[in-house]
């Protein structure tokens, strides 16, 4: 049995559209990497071209440039699945080639999350000494530039021991929170303006222990070990209910749920399925429960602000429109600026890696200068690390859109803490 029928059970199905590329270069023009960088000779020759030649083994190298942003299916208008071939065959170089000490280890965010945690106040110091940045970079290949997250004493699952719960009554029903790994250690204002979001708007907020998804594992070609993870991440949930929504306010780790692991791994399990059905992003939520007549927007108070927004490219993949923008532009006065860009150039850890930085930062260019160019002090974006690259590179402080929300229904007074 080959590598490829042990890890990769949705290569087939990707590999059958193959014969529908008609050579139209639409993937080439819109191709974010190949524009920032001439060695990544596009997704047209590593996807469908390369792919009937690869018969079990590499051909192309310059596809380790790819960040797998999946633009390039996204606008394909035969439906070749060419992101989905690209990150199969990097998996399978990989596989085959070795996976680097850095790969193996940036993946691992839920050990790094309850490492970090109880040091949080050294660990963030640390990783702010330049030398030592510099060691990393020469050791490890993490880029001395590149953008960290900030650790917390207090973790999400901490503030639900001993928070005080809204005075206000669970009329709407309950919903699951998926808060995935960054939003349980690094990312935790996040998760607690959109549990109190959504009690205050009426829903019983259930949080049930919970696992990685496997999103990181899945970008750095590790498939086996994603699968397990995401499976886990199901079997968590299905413990605690197998009907109610499971909404998550992480861009990123949802979409893993509801789109990659079943459409790049092949993950064909009727776990993943019920809980991917029931999975909805927070802004998706939040306009599917307006469009039924369950949210009165006469209850946001006025935020006069125009904002400018980046929808990432893993929640371009899930097809789902721009919910966030419907979300913000709810609120009276908001106005919001989409980037019209393809990616920030992170996508997932590609930015991280020391010798992709410099193509991450030319990738990311156009989504810098617009968050510069529109904002009032604030800028939008879905994803924890798209948010962590755009604030490093950009200057400018990133928000989830749950926070216009927070602050639009007075859960707080100012919009940046």
């Amino acid at each position: 049995m080959g590598v490829i029928e042990e890890t990769f059970a949705g290569h087939e199905v990707s590999r059958a559209s193959l014969d529908n590329c008609v050579k139209c270069t639409i993937c080439e023009t819109v191709c974010p990497v190949a524009k920032a960088n001439p060695l990544f000779t596009g997704p047209k020759y590593n996807g469908p071209q390369a792919e009937r030649f690869r018969d079990g083994a590499s051909v192309d190298h310059s596809l380790e440039w790819c960040d797998f942003c999946g633009i390039c299916t996204l606008n394909c208008p035969q439906g070749v699945k060419i992101a989905e071939l690209n990150e199969q065959a990097a998996a399978k170089m990989k596989a085959q080639n070795g996976v680097p000490l850095r790969d193996r280890i940036i993946p691992e965010t839920n050990m790094e999350g309850m490492l970090l945690s109880p040091i949080a106040p050294v660990a963030n110091w640390a990783l702010g000494i330049r030398p030592l940045r510099v060691a990393i970079e020469k050791v490890i290949k993490i880029h001395r530039d590149a953008p960290m997250p900030t650790a917390h004493t207090e973790t999400l699952a901490k503030w639900l021991k001993h928070r005080k719960k809204a005075d206000v009554k669970a009329t709407k029903g309950p919903v699951v929170f998926f808060q995935g790994c960054a939003g349980g250690y690094f990312e935790t204002e996040t998760s607690k303006k959109s549990i109190e979001v959504l009690e205050h708007l009426g829903y019983e907020v259930f949080v049930p222990k919970q696992s990685c998804c496997g999103l990181a594992k899945q970008s750095n070609g590790l498939f086996k070990g994603a699968t397990n993870d995401i499976l886990n991440l199901c079997d968590n949930l299905l413990k605690f209910d197998n009907e109610l929504p499971v909404v998550s306010s992480s861009g990123s780790c949802i979409g893993m749920v509801k789109h990659e692991a079943h459409e790049i791994m092949g993950v064909d399990d009727p776990r993943l399925e019920n809980v991917s059905v029931r999975s909805r992003d927070f802004c998706e939520f939040i306009m599917e429960e307006y469009r039924a007549g369950r949210i009165d927007p006469s209850e946001f108070r006025e935020i006069d602000l125009t904002v400018p927004y980046h929808q990432p490219c893993q929640v371009k993949s899930q097809g789902m429109g721009f919910p966030a923008i419907d979300m913000m532009e709810l609120i009276p006065g908001v106005k919001v600026v989409e980037s019209n860009e393809p990616c920030c150039g992170i996508a997932g850890t590609y930015g991280l890696k020391a010798e992709r930085y410099d193509t991450a930062q030319k990738i990311g260019k156009g989504v810098f200068e617009h968050m510069q160019n529109y904002n009032e002090g604030v800028g939008v974006c879905d994803t924890e690390t798209c948010r962590w690259q755009i604030a490093k590179s950009s200057g400018v402080k990133i928000v989830h859109p749950v926070w216009l929300m927070h602050h639009a229904l007075g859960l707080s007074d100012n919009l940046l803490k």
